[in-house]
């Protein structure tokens, strides 16, 4: 797995042993920012980071700074890692080792508004998620942000925010989302 475009572009990012992260392919993320288009200067929330692939894309291609939310100790253990590999420290990369929605309920309304959200959650909660995901997240949001939803296409994440564009890309549904 590596970092498609970009100032890190061609870099590799390593992923947890197991089966119990599934990292974004190349091929969606390079669709997915394809259809985001310019991702300059956003500040980035990647919520279920797993190996932060998404995060390190957008900072690759000029976001200012990204927070990434990985519940799992081991897991944030190598997305700390790949981010220290690739030069990226605080205040432009921050990892935060929490539950998802813990760190959505917490968080004070506009403290730290985002311009882009990614969301890839578990694809076996992703069905479950969207009205707790939906009540939670203007808190974190700046007016006008663009958030990406990834899921299964059986099971899809439904987020009570103005979609834009879905795309499936095989066993993956792709969802843009703009808050109001």
């Amino acid at each position: 797995m590596r970092v498609i475009a970009g100032a890190l572009g061609g870099r590799r990012l390593q992923a947890p042993p197991g089966r119990s992260t599934r990292p974004t392919s190349e091929r969606v993320r390079e669709a997915l920012f394809a259809i985001l288009g310019s991702v300059a200067r956003a500040r980035v929330l990647d919520l279920f980071a797993g190996t932060g692939a998404l995060g390190i894309e957008a900072l690759s291609r000029g976001a200012r700074r990204a927070t990434f939310v990985e519940s799992a100790p081991a897991v944030a253990r190598v997305l700390s890692a790949n981010l220290a590999a690739l030069g990226l420290r605080e205040p432009v990369a921050a990892v935060l080792c929490r539950d998802a929605l813990q760190f959505l309920r917490e968080a004070e309304v506009g403290a730290h508004p985002y311009d882009l959200v990614f969301l890839d959650p578990p694809y076996a909660r992703a069905g479950t998620l969207g009205p707790t995901l939906s009540r939670a997240l203007p808190a974190v949001l700046a007016p006008g942000a663009r958030v990406v939803s990834e899921s299964d296409p059986r099971a899809p994440l439904g987020l009570d925010l103005a979609l834009l564009d879905e795309r499936r890309y095989g066993d993956t549904l792709i969802r843009f989302h703009e808050s109001l």
